[in-house]
């Protein structure tokens, strides 16, 4: 990098303790949408824009083996694709490629309303819920029925909370991250145990022939061999884990009815094309990756700054979606400009940009999508009421979440009064 613009100073703990703002900051105040920084000593570049994204999943341009921090690498599990470039990233990514499919999206979509669906006759009868919690339990249920994972119901809550775990424990190292590793320890060893049962043909997922996890124990890797167990439960997660993920979309959406009620009512008629719309917005609008990190494949140049091999690249994805010369008032919650302008693929990055065929974007941002549409209806049907609670979400939190989890009481379904709210009433009129 230029010696007149390198920054003085390490920007690494600025990085962190600033949460979502900091860079975006730095970048708005930035002609040609980029920053050079200093990260963990080494020089680095933010760059931000649909023509940077193309350039940060350029393979020629960016490699992600060695990209990752040590710290985040262990809760990616060790030898994830997220850490293969060339060829081997290709190889293993043929295992993910089938969530791009329909019927695959159909397919876990279907299963986690399904749970759902089970799930809110139970809610009806408790004081109280909390929405994150429990779209963690669902998704979690739905999507390892889907997945051919076996899971006892006793065993839902926990493993949800695990995988929970898991997302929460990144960009910290406090005790968050020490949870996340812990969890990320148990769900291994477990999910391993889950594949060696299958491959010697014991267990109940010996019977699903056709399933994610009967693809992930035969996939062959590169070398033409078998993935070692525990790859393969590091693989099996990197489904299952991100699908539990939703459970933030889940309670940004309960949050974003409850702000602007307004779009309550367009949800509830069903209409596919604005529950897309607002899917959308909701990944925009709030905050979940801040970043995207890979190194400099050899010495770059981008619009006149300078990246040595091996220096970082980061791509600014919270920036970008709330970019005002990409978004007409970005910090405004509008379903309806999705409505006027779909999506384009390199501008709307909340799960990473380019081709998800070929590049490291998220394979399963389908999957999200498809989830977030169906549930979103579904919350705007569900009738409820909303205590006082903390609903703030704090910038400086990554990832960011709704404070208390969005609590809500008196769950029914439209023209069903709960249980518990009934008996409180007619003990009330009779006292």
């Amino acid at each position: 990098m230029d010696a007149h613009r390198r920054p003085p100073a390490d920007h690494t703990l600025s990085l962190i303790a600033g949460g979502y703002a900091w860079l975006p900051q730095r970048m708005r105040q930035s002609p040609d949408r980029a920053v050079p920084l200093r990260i963990m000593g080494r020089p680095a570049l933010a760059l931000s824009g649909p023509e940077a994204v193309r350039f940060f999943y350029d393979e020629h341009n960016i490699r992600r083996h060695g990209a990752i921090p040590e710290p985040v690498t262990g809760l990616f599990g060790r030898g994830a694709v997220h850490t293969l470039d060339g060829q081997a990233h290709r190889q293993r990514k043929e295992l993910f490629l089938p969530l791009l499919e329909p019927d695959r999206i159909a397919g876990v979509v279907g299963h986690v309303t399904a749970a759902w669906d089970e799930a809110v006759p139970e809610w009806a009868a408790r004081p109280q819920v909390v929405l994150f919690d429990e779209a963690a339990a669902v998704l979690t249920r739905g999507v390892c029925r889907w997945a051919g994972v076996p899971l006892e119901d006793a065993e839902a809550r926990s493993v949800a909370a695990d995988l929970v775990a898991m997302v929460d424990g990144f960009a910290t190292l406090g005790p968050r991250h020490w949870r996340a590793r812990r969890a990320r320890a148990r769900q291994e060893a477990r999910t391993a145990r889950v594949i060696e049962d299958l491959r010697s043909g014991r267990g109940p997922a010996a019977g699903r022939p056709d399933s994610l996890l009967a693809r992930v124990a035969a996939h062959r890797d590169v070398d033409g061999g078998r993935l070692p167990v525990r790859t393969a439960a590091v693989e099996l997660l990197n489904v299952v884990r991100p699908t539990v993920a939703v459970s933030w979309f889940v309670a940004f959406a309960a949050h974003a009815l409850h702000r602007w009620p307004a779009h309550r009512e367009r949800l509830r008629d069903g209409d596919p094309a604005y529950a897309a719309a607002f899917a959308h917005e909701v990944r925009r609008f709030y905050p979940f990756a801040p970043f995207l990190g890979g190194r400099a494949a050899r010495d770059l140049t981008w619009r006149g700054h300078q990246v040595p091999a091996g220096g970082t690249v980061l791509l600014d994805v919270f920036g970008q979606n709330h970019d005002e010369e990409l978004w007409a008032d970005p910090y405004t919650f509008r379903p309806r400009r999705f409505l006027e302008r779909p999506p384009q693929r390199d501008e709307l990055i909340p799960q990473g940009g380019c081709d998800p065929r070929t590049g490291h974007r998220c394979p399963g941002e389908g999957v999200t999508v498809g989830l977030l549409e169906s549930l979103a209806v579904r919350l705007a049907r569900l009738e409820y009421e909303v205590p006082a609670q903390d609903l703030r979400i704090s910038l400086r939190r990554i990832p960011a979440r709704v404070r208390s989890g969005f609590a809500v009481t008196a769950v029914h379904e439209p023209g069903q009064w709960p249980a518990a709210a009934g008996a409180r009433a007619g003990a009330g009129a009779g006292s």
